[in-house]
C-alpha cells in the first residue's frame, strides 16, 4: 500500500507539471500545423505568466489577471505573426527575439512597479486559481484504490487543469472535423492550393497564431497563479522548448501530445520526488536528478519517435504567385 500511495502522489504531480507543457504544445500545434514554426513559446508563456499575476495582483482577480495573461501572450503572438506571415522574415529568428525580449522585460517591468527584485506580490485569495474538489471527494477519501485515485487524481486540481485536458479532444475536432481545421491543416502543407481554392493564407496563419498566443497566455498564467502564488524571474525554465520537443515527439497530433506532455511530466515528477534519497545505496547529486527530465528528452527524440515529418510549407513564408 505504501507503494501504491508513492505512485498516487507521483502521478499527481505528473497531472500538475504537465498542464503548462500541454497548453503550450497544444499552443505549438495550432501555429505549427498553419505552417508557422514557433520557438517563442517560452517567451510568450513567461510574458503571460508574469502579465497574469502582475494583472491579478493590481486588479484583484483572477479572472482579470488570467484575461491580462491571454491579452500580453496574444500580442506577442501577433508581433510573431506580422514578423514572419506579413514580412516573410525568419520565423526562427523571430520567435529567438520574442523569448530575449520576454525574458528582459518581465524582470525590468517586475523591478520598476514592485521594487521587489523582478518579482510580483504573493497572490491571496480571489487572486489565483484555487483548487477545485469534486463531488464525494471528501466522503470516498478512505476508499482503498478506487477513493485515492478519485480524490488524489482527478479531484483537487485547478480549472485551468481540466480545461488543459478538455483541450485535447476539442482541438482534435477543430482540426479533423472543421472546415477551419481543414483549411488549417491544408496551409501547412500546401499553401498555393488553399490560395487558389480562395482562402486567404494569411488570414489562416494569422489565426493560428493567435490561438497560439491564447494557449501559451493560460499556460503562464497556469504557473504564476496556481502553481506558485506569483511570477518570478524565469519560472518557465525551460517549459517551452520541453513542449516543442513534445510536439515533435508527438509527430504534431493532439492526441499524442497529450501522452507525450504526461510522460515528460511523469519524469521531471519522478526527478523531484527522487532528489536526496539514495539509489542502491548511493546518494545521486540533486542537480542530476533536476537535469534528467531534460536528458531524457534528448534520449527520447533522438532514438524513440521514428522518422517525424513536420508540415511541408512549415517555416516557409508564403509568397502569392501574380
Amino acid at each position: 500500500m505504501d507503494f501504491f500511495n508513492t505512485l498516487t502522489l507521483i502521478l499527481d504531480s505528473t497531472i500538475r507539471l504537465s498542464v503548462p507543457l500541454l497548453l503550450a504544445c497544444l499552443a505549438g500545434l495550432y501555429s505549427e500545423r498553419a505552417g508557422v514554426f514557433d520557438i517563442g513559446l517560452e517567451g510568450k508563456m513567461l510574458a503571460g505568466a508574469f502579465a497574469g499575476a502582475a494583472g491579478a495582483a493590481v486588479l484583484g482577480s483572477a479572472w482579470l489577471g488570467l484575461l491580462c495573461g491571454i491579452l500580453v501572450s496574444v500580442g506577442l503572438a501577433l508581433v510573431h505573426g506580422f514578423a514572419s506571415i506579413t514580412h516573410r522574415g525568419n520565423q526562427i529568428v523571430s520567435g529567438v527575439a520574442i523569448n530575449f525580449i520576454a525574458a528582459g522585460s518581465t524582470i525590468i517591468l517586475g523591478q520598476a512597479w514592485f521594487q521587489q527584485g523582478g518579482r510580483t506580490p504573493a497572490l491571496g485569495a480571489g487572486q489565483r486559481f484555487e483548487a477545485i474538489e469534486l463531488p464525494g471527494a471528501a466522503a470516498l477519501r478512505d476508499v482503498p484504490v478506487v477513493g485515492q485515485i478519485y480524490s488524489e487524481l482527478l479531484s483537487g486540481h485547478s480549472l485551468i487543469a481540466y480545461l488543459a485536458f478538455a483541450m485535447v479532444p476539442f482541438t482534435w475536432w477543430v482540426l479533423y472535423r472543421t472546415r477551419f481545421g481543414l483549411r488549417l491543416r491544408a496551409v501547412g502543407e500546401n499553401p498555393a492550393a488553399v490560395d487558389t481554392a480562395g482562402v486567404s493564407v494569411t488570414w489562416l496563419r494569422y489565426r493560428a497564431v493567435i490561438c497560439t498566443g491564447i494557449l501559451t497566455g493560460i499556460a503562464g498564467c497556469y504557473l504564476s497563479m496556481v502553481q506558485n502564488a506569483g511570477f518570478v524571474k524565469d519560472m518557465t525554465a525551460g517549459k517551452g522548448f520541453i513542449a516543442l520537443a513534445a510536439l515533435i515527439f508527438a509527430k504534431w497530433k493532439p492526441v499524442n501530445a497529450m501522452f507525450a506532455c504526461l510522460l515528460f511530466g511523469f519524469l521531471d515528477a519522478l526527478s523531484i520526488r527522487l532528489q536526496g534519497t539514495p539509489i542502491m545505496g548511493v546518494r545521486v547529486p540533486v542537480q542530476l536528478m533536476q537535469a534528467l527530465p531534460y536528458i531524457l528528452t534528448v534520449i527520447l527524440l533522438a532514438g524513440f519517435i521514428g522518422k517525424a515529418i513536420p508540415p511541408r510549407a512549415g517555416g516557409v513564408p508564403y509568397v502569392k504567385e501574380r
